[in-house]
């Protein structure tokens, strides 16, 4: 089993620039295929475009890699058949949304999403719309995922100056600590208020993360990697 690294940084450097993957071109009828029978499954499925990193670096404080523009099927089934060729990584933000109580607030995902039933903060694969200049802005995608799935807006939390990485095999989930005024209960109902107006919602519950014990087997381990070290283990 591979033990997940945590590193903490304070300045992120991901620049976007063309490349052809491998993986992509070499099995393109396979990755076809794969979505094909996925969208059968889940029809919402949508075959769009986006980021994937490569030449990930940690130096001091500092995050760099260099991302590339690929189709959502090559990604799935990438992730799907165990991340067979490890040219490419999935490096993506995360919003730990922490409330004044303490607790940390996660979504489940629906079961129309390609991760149906997983329990993680709020996040997405970065994709074009996240790209300023010639770099990745992260801190901007978290923030519209983070706002599209529980209706939190940036004036709601406060960021921390520094992200949480943790690096498990060909994953790097850069995770942002965002500090809420409202304990936990408050925020729930206000994110399950939000998901009721929304008619085809990504997320299907709302979970309150206090301790360890709270921890279950739906969560990735790169989230409870993360909380256990919240939580001090």
């Amino acid at each position: 089993m591979t033990v997940p690294l945590i590193h903490r940084v304070t300045a992120i450097d991901l620049k976007v620039e063309p490349w052809t993957w491998p993986f992509s071109i070499v099995r393109r009828g396979e990755i076809d295929a794969h979505f094909a029978a996925t969208k059968r499954d889940k029809p919402r499925l949508w075959n769009g475009r986006v980021l994937l990193g490569r030449r990930p670096a940690f130096d001091g404080g500092r995050f760099s890699a260099n991302y590339f523009e690929i189709d959502f099927a090559s990604l799935l089934a990438w992730r799907d058949w165990g991340f067979p060729d490890r040219e490419a990584f999935n490096g993506f933000g995360m919003g730990a949304l922490r409330c004044s109580d303490g607790a940390f607030v996660l979504g489940e995902m629906g079961g129309h999403t390609a991760n149906a039933g997983r329990i993680y903060f709020p996040a997405g694969t970065p994709d074009l719309e996240d790209v300023k200049g010639d770099a990745l802005d992260l801190a901007g995608n978290v923030a519209r995922e983070i706002e599209e799935e529980t209706g939190l807006r940036p004036s709601d939390y406060r960021a921390a100056p520094y992200w949480d990485c943790v690096v498990i095999g060909a994953t790097i989930a850069l995770m942002r600590t965002l500090q809420l005024d409202l304990p936990g209960e408050a925020v729930r109902a206000r994110i399950e208020a939000n998901l009721a107006r929304q008619t085809h919602p990504e997320l299907t519950a709302v979970h309150l993360v206090r301790s360890r014990s709270d921890l279950n087997g739906n969560m990735p381990r790169f989230v409870t990697a993360f909380l256990e070290r919240q939580f001090g283990g």
